[in-house]
């Protein structure tokens, strides 16, 4: 689920240092890739960017984590206290999915804003002494993503940018739900 992100700097980069009035500088990378550097936006007194990685390695795990389940990251031992303490925001442009409608080859979809604004998606960062790392979350997906794939990135709106940051786990409890399908636009890629 969500393996890739598309950023391109503009305009993504521009309308975070327009809407949230902070220097942000991002590379743009459209097939961003887990074990990739993501630039997010994080608080601290103040937002400001945070450079990390993609992905996270626990001693337990034979595998990259790359996601976390909105419906479930408050109460996993694993993200539990990065979902307390350590939020953050992933700009990009948009996302891609596959699915498989009984073919042999998978077909690509690319995700965007509707109107071609930036999305924010949610995220979690553990700062370890090798540098930050990442995991996004998702939830079970709008009508308009379910028809692609079973899950979606959990998105943040810019009206909730501030709750995000500065509330408990359980206050932002409501915004763990998918985003409005009108939102968004899916297109077959080539």
């Amino acid at each position: 689920m969500c393996g890739r992100l598309n950023v391109t700097d503009d305009p993504v980069v521009q309308w975070i240092c327009d809407h949230l009035g902070i220097p942000f500088m991002a590379k743009t990378n459209t097939d961003l890739r887990p074990t990739q550097k993501v630039a997010t936006v994080v608080y601290s007194g103040s937002l400001q960017q945070l450079n990390t990685t993609w992905g996270i390695k626990p001693s337990w795990s034979k595998k990259l984590l790359i996601n976390a389940q909105g419906e479930t990251v408050a109460t996993k031992k694993t993200f539990k206290t990065a979902f307390t303490t350590n939020r953050c925001l992933v700009p990009c442009t948009g996302w891609y999915e596959w699915h498989n409608a009984g073919g042999l080859k998978k077909q690509k979809y690319s995700f965007t804003h509707a109107d071609g604004f930036p999305f924010l998606m949610a995220g979690i960062f553990y700062d370890y002494d090798q540098g930050a790392q990442l995991v996004t979350l998702t939830t079970h997906p709008n009508n308009r993503c379910a028809q692609i794939h079973d899950r979606m990135p959990l998105l943040i709106l810019p009206e909730n940018i501030d709750c995000w940051f500065n509330s408990t786990a359980e206050q932002v409890r409501p915004l763990l739900e998918p985003i409005d399908s009108d939102l968004i636009e899916v297109q077959k890629c080539e």
